[in-house]
């Protein structure tokens, strides 16, 4: 069975503009998702990347552009200037990480995660928010405090294992060496998926 491995963030607009496309895309092919939550604020620096702080006006200008047009093409609500960015990404990621070693499929709480920054106006920080999000997405509230250790350790050998297959941004979607990277290029994921690229 083939394995998807997703890099991706749970405060980047990318990654929840990506909707659920990548798990439908999966579905369809019979393949497998292997989630893992990175900090892109430790990874652009190691991959040639400048973290939103740091670039030029002008593509931050652009970003805003792109956020203010993407979604309309895709359907879906985003507010440009959501209270709570950036935040730390840590508890939710820690929280995913937790959710998936009990087996379950963690898309639906992926995503969860990710619009509660851009459309809900919410702090992934925030223990009780996060909580909250486990609790209406199926999963026991409590992984917020019991996967602690094991989420900064797991969160913190994504981030190496990113760097190490060549991983530069987030969304990022690996399969085996095939790489593509932003929700723009899912469609070439499927493509790729159906042997035709």
């Amino acid at each position: 069975m083939t394995q998807i491995d997703y890099f991706f963030a749970t405060m980047s607009p990318y990654c929840y503009l990506a909707g659920t496309r990548l798990e439908e895309i999966a579905t369809r092919h019979g393949a497998t998702i292997s989630y893992k939550p990175i900090n892109p604020m430790a990874l652009m620096p190691r991959t040639g990347g400048q973290v939103l702080a740091d670039r030029h006006e002008s593509r931050r200008a652009y970003r805003l552009q792109e956020l203010r047009r993407l979604p309309l093409k895709l359907g879906m609500s985003l507010n440009l200037k959501p209270a709570y960015f950036p935040t730390n990404a840590a508890p939710s990621s820690y929280a995913i990480i937790a959710a998936a070693a009990t087996g379950a499929d963690v898309g639906a709480l992926v995503h969860a995660f990710c619009r509660a920054v851009w459309a809900e106006d919410r702090d992934i920080g925030d223990d009780a928010v996060v909580k909250d999000i486990l609790g209406a997405n199926g999963f026991d509230p409590k992984l917020a405090d019991s996967g602690l250790l094991i989420g900064a350790e797991t969160y913190g050998a994504n981030l190496e294992e990113a760097v190490a297959r060549g991983v530069f941004g987030v969304p990022f979607y690996l399969v085996g060496e095939e790489a593509f990277w932003g929700q723009d290029r899912l469609a070439d994921l499927d493509l790729y998926l159906s042997g035709k690229l």
